[in-house]
């Protein structure tokens, strides 16, 4: 009985620890950044190398790099996932091998990914410092994030739709378009707004690839700052750069709670609709 106790206060200990851990931050965030805060700083251009301003320019990159990042990795991640789990076997030696990669692609250290992301994209493919680099990069990082996401959502649909498929003579692509994806689009999407979520709070690769260019982007070929980039340069290379780098990190922890919540609605909605089908 003593043990028992004494293990459930250490859990509660722990849980606490990592919520106050976040409110603390969380509020610290709010204290410095909050009164800087107005629609001014949403859609003004940084001046005075960010003193001053707001960080209008910085959203509107930032969107770019995760559409572009999104856009690459999306199709590559489902296409992966559906063949991982619809028309391979879990045992088999090139299956396994991919799962692997897919885990040591999501063990990589985010600065490797902007070493490879501005030797590979920015010199070797000549797009150089630009959004469009940034996102590829982005792009490689999310990968592991989307694939098992969408991998763990098709082997969560029942495998009755399967052979309910079989029996009525509909062939693979069909069942996987009209039945089996259908089905898994809670998870889907929660795994799009997972990477939706790394990308945007990606700071190492985007230095190398996309830049510190802090000017409204006129196409996906400019180079253009990200929030955490910009949250970074203020911190550490602007002195008196401090308020508007709170504020900035306050808005990019907002934007990460709305991504993070709505990932988890979905998650759950979905595991709902799993045990009311089972």
């Amino acid at each position: 009985m003593i043990k028992n106790n004494a293990a459930t206060v250490l859990i509660y200990c722990a849980a606490l620890s990592v919520s106050g851990l976040f409110l603390w931050l969380l509020t610290d965030l709010l204290i410095q950044g909050l009164p800087k805060l107005s629609p001014a700083f949403l859609f003004e251009a940084p001046r005075d190398a960010g003193r001053a301003g707001g960080i209008g320019p910085i959203i509107i990159a930032t969107g770019w790099i995760v559409l572009v990042a999104m856009s690459a990795a999306a199709p590559l991640a489902l296409a992966t996932a559906v063949w991982l789990v619809e028309f391979t076997r879990p045992d088999g030696i090139f299956s396994r091998f991919v799962e692997f990669s897919i885990d040591v692609l999501a063990s990589v250290p985010s600065i490797v990914f902007g070493l490879f992301g501005n030797a590979f994209f920015c010199v070797y493919l000549g797009l150089g410092f630009s959004i469009v680099s940034g996102g590829l990069t982005l792009a490689c990082m999310t990968l592991p994030i989307l694939i098992r996401t969408v991998a763990d959502g098709l082997r969560a649909v029942p495998d009755g739709y399967r052979m309910v498929a079989a029996a009525l003579g509909m062939t693979r692509g069909s069942a996987l378009v009209h039945l089996l994806l259908p089905s898994a689009a809670p998870a889907l999407t929660a795994g799009l707004l997972l990477g939706i979520g790394r990308a945007a709070a990606e700071t190492a690769a985007l230095i190398f690839t996309s830049g510190y260019v802090d000017r409204m982007p006129g196409s996906l070929f400019d180079s253009g700052r990200a929030l955490s980039v910009h949250i970074y340069d203020l911190s550490m290379n602007v002195a008196g750069g401090d308020a508007n780098a709170h504020a900035t990190a306050l808005i990019l922890i907002i934007f990460l709670l709305i991504i993070n919540n709505a990932a988890i609605g979905l998650l759950r909605h979905w595991q709902k609709q799993n045990i009311a089908a089972s």
